[in-house]
């Protein structure tokens, strides 16, 4: 088989060797930053670490598990859209613990049919992404190619510390104001919109606006300079919002041995921009804002004297667990005072587990 130097876009993985797959790929994508001393085409990547200090995460996104190639509402997501919400999940968890991100290894395993072009797409997406996110000295630095029966996304992010010690979950033991930067359930209301095949009540949502919600779960814009802002206003906890609101608050309250009590006039700004969805879709909102994961939001906990961080705002309060009496029930998340499943008045659920059925 003859293969041209320059795969065409409309061949297929399956169609080139990996040298000439590198070659489609690694133009487009990022490739240096002042980390970088040693970047992909060695057998391992150097990166500088200044102070030390590194901080490492690992995420995978697997079709029909994690994504879709089609989806009900009859949208293909595309090499991009895979690209960004890769990067989006594990530069929330760098950024959660106070660090900036630098750089990032990816392992993609394509079943021999898949386009060239999508891959070409997912390396100028990951480079659209640092940029779009802000992690602007973040690289890709190395990877793997592998041809499998499903396709498969696992990247690993490496970060440096911006001050000494990394925000963990557990560090809100003496409790404060529990602050959130970013949207919650977005990309939940995004997810019940691709997952509607045509004749609901989606049809009738304005089109501009369905689209930007879909948008938050296949492109989630996760802020990630608010977590170093946030490190050097002093947090004491922090978590990327993955798994749902409540979840990843009663993650952090369990971890920290405090009571997380929301505030439901804060989570209402939350919930306002997506009633008219709740509508179309026959949906509570609330359910969304509470337990929808996937915008990779970060969720943190600063001293009660602290100024609140720029870009983040206040949704509710911690306090030692000691101090239970304060909040009835055995919940370590609360709404004003209360279960969550009280206050709504119906069953809620805590959010995303990949093992539940």
């Amino acid at each position: 088989m003859t293969v041209s130097p320059t795969p065409t876009p409309a061949a297929t993985v399956e169609q080139v060797p990996e040298s000439e797959l590198l070659k489609a790929f690694l133009p487009l994508a990022k490739t240096s930053s002042p980390y970088v001393e040693v970047g992909p085409g060695d057998d391992c990547a150097v990166v500088a670490v200044p102070q030390g200090r590194v901080v490492i995460t690992t995420d995978t996104q697997v079709i029909d598990q994690d994504f879709r190639a089609r989806w009900p509402n009859g949208y293909e997501t595309t090499g991009a859209d895979t690209a960004h919400k890769c990067a989006a999940q594990n530069l929330a968890d760098i950024a959660a613990m106070g660090a900036v991100p630098t750089s990032m290894v990816v392992s993609l395993t394509l079943p021999g049919n898949t386009p060239v072009r999508w891959v070409q797409d997912f390396a100028a997406g990951l480079t659209e992404a640092f940029e779009r996110l802000g992690a602007t000295e973040c690289a890709l630095v190395g990877g793997d190619l592998g041809r499998g029966r499903e396709l498969s996304v696992t990247a690993t992010v490496l970060g440096v510390m911006e001050r000494g010690e990394p925000v963990l979950r557990s560090g809100a033991g003496a409790g404060g104001t529990l602050v959130h930067a970013g949207v919650l359930g977005h990309a939940a209301a995004g997810l019940c919109s691709l997952e509607a095949p045509p004749g609901t009540g989606w049809d009738h949502y304005p089109e501009v606006e369905r689209r930007e919600l879909e948008r938050a779960q296949l492109r989630p814009r996760a802020p990630i300079g608010a977590g170093p802002r946030a490190a050097r206003a002093g947090s004491s906890a922090m978590i990327d919002i993955s798994d749902g609101l409540l979840r990843d608050a009663g993650r952090v309250a369990r971890a920290s041995g405090v009571v997380i009590d929301l505030d439901p006039a804060a989570l209402g700004k939350h919930v306002a921009p997506l009633v008219e969805a709740g509508r179309a879709a026959g949906a509570d909102p609330w359910r969304w804002v509470l337990t929808g994961g996937e915008d990779h939001g970060l969720l943190a906990v600063v001293p009660t004297d602290v100024q609140v961080p720029p870009g983040m705002r206040a949704i509710g309060s911690c306090a030692p667990a000691d101090r239970r009496q304060a909040f009835p029930g055995d919940s370590a998340v609360t709404i004003a005072g209360q279960d969550p499943g009280q206050w709504l008045g119906y069953d809620v659920g805590e959010g995303w587990d990949h093992f539940e059925p």
